[in-house]
């Protein structure tokens, strides 16, 4: 019975101190937010000309493979602009516990189940639109509460 205890607990803790979400780039060995740059912060409520930013700008380079946060249900494809562009492209995602959208990914597919850490896309050309910029993933919960605790 003790040994079985023991046992129990070594997995217990190192899946609790992973975190909820999975490792979002694959050049990345963590979820790095972006920092500023001159087209502004990649935190949660910073300042976005007369809005705020209602997501979270995960660190990742221009064509990085781009991993599930969560398992769970790409629902559909989501565009982040009216106005055609080479990032205007994303997922919607839901699963037990959360419902996200991601935006300046190519994904695998825009329907049917995802697995934590499966590879969901590409990270799309972000400096073609926006030179300079710190390229990331955006990653938005949909009611627009802050996603960072989850990252």
């Amino acid at each position: 019975m003790f040994s079985t205890g023991v046992l129990l607990l070594a997995v217990v803790i190192p899946t609790a101190l992973a975190g909820p979400w999975a490792n979002i780039c694959a050049d990345k060995s963590f979820n790095e937010i972006r920092t500023c740059d001159r087209h502004g912060c990649g935190h949660y409520a910073a300042s976005r000309n007369q809005r705020l930013h209602r997501g979270v700008d995960v660190l990742c380079s221009d064509g990085s493979t781009v991993y599930a946060p969560f398992t769970g249900t790409i629902t559909r494809q989501v565009k982040p602009y009216v106005k055609e562009n080479a990032i205007n492209n994303g997922v919607l995602i839901s699963g037990k516990d959360f419902c996200i959208k991601m935006f300046y990914i190519k994904p695998v597919k825009y329907r049917g189940s995802i697995m934590k850490g499966e590879i969901l896309g590409t990270v799309l050309p972000l400096q073609q639109v926006y030179p300079g910029i710190q390229s990331h993933v955006h990653i938005e919960n949909c009611d627009k509460t802050d996603p960072t605790k989850y990252l």
